[in-house]
């Protein structure tokens, strides 16, 4: 997803010692997908005002999703316990917001508030809710223990690899994502990686993608090995995100 690096949205006071920006450099580093974060709206599609009862009860719609999925998924409840045994504990109210957003995307991580929006428009199922939020969790457990740099498009890209590896490319997505066929079956999961996270660089940091796949390329042989905090990459459809859940405690996460 969008790594949004800039300057934080108008309700919000920024972390101490963060610097604000003006609006026009926001947008080098993915804000323009996530208008609410500039203090714009977004026009809704006659099909959004048709099947919407209004972006006030939308939102309310995405937050009980959001706990909900908080409650009840493996995957979210161990990054959870992996940001609070690393300091960094997540209060959903603060930490998740539900916004409208751009409609090609469907949640971010905003690094200057350290905050996850999941996209109330695009994001309508508990299921997509679970998707964002472990892979966005990754990106804020990454910032939390390593205090990465997202201007630093090597950190980007290694941390956009890690939620690609551990989350999001089983055999079926990375043949949506063109990264698989019959002759190169082993070679998937680690294409289907690559693509993801060039595209997510490309995204929120305004270069082509034969440049970050480049970046991609230079980090992947380090970022690929760190399977932390859930330790094994999960399939798609399989019982791993249980046993990971019960395997934490070997990573001091409680």
């Amino acid at each position: 997803m969008v790594k949004m690096t800039e300057e934080a949205p108008q309700e919000s006071k920024p972390e101490e010692g963060v610097k604000s920006v003006t609006k026009d450099s926001k947008t080098k580093y993915g804000y323009d997908l996530f208008p609410e974060r500039l203090g714009d709206s977004i026009k809704s599609s006659w099909k959004d005002m048709l099947w919407s009862a209004g972006p006030e009860f939308d939102r309310k719609k995405c937050e009980n999703r959001v706990w909900n999925v908080a409650k009840t998924s493996p995957m979210v409840k161990i990054m959870m316990s992996a940001l609070e045994s690393s300091g960094c504990p997540v209060d959903l109210s603060r930490h998740v917001a539900c916004e409208v957003c751009d409609h090609s995307v469907t949640g971010g991580y905003d690094v200057q508030n350290n905050q996850i929006v999941i996209c109330q428009n695009t994001c309508k199922s508990e299921s997509l809710v679970n998707g964002v939020l472990t892979h966005e969790m990754i990106h804020m457990f990454d910032f939390c223990r390593h205090n990465l740099d997202f201007k630093n498009i090597e950190h980007l890209a290694c941390t956009e690899i890690r939620a690609a590896n551990l989350t999001h490319c089983s055999f079926i997505t990375s043949l949506s994502h063109g990264a698989s066929y019959i002759g190169n079956v082993a070679k998937s999961h680690e294409e289907c990686v690559k693509i993801k996270a060039s595209w997510s660089v490309v995204a929120a940091h305004n270069v082509d993608i034969s440049e970050a796949r480049k970046v991609v390329e230079r980090v992947f042989p380090q970022c690929s090995k760190d399977l932390e905090p859930i330790g094994r990459r999960i399939r798609r459809g399989s019982v791993d995100p249980v046993l990971a859940m019960y395997e934490k405690h070997h990573y001091g996460y409680w």
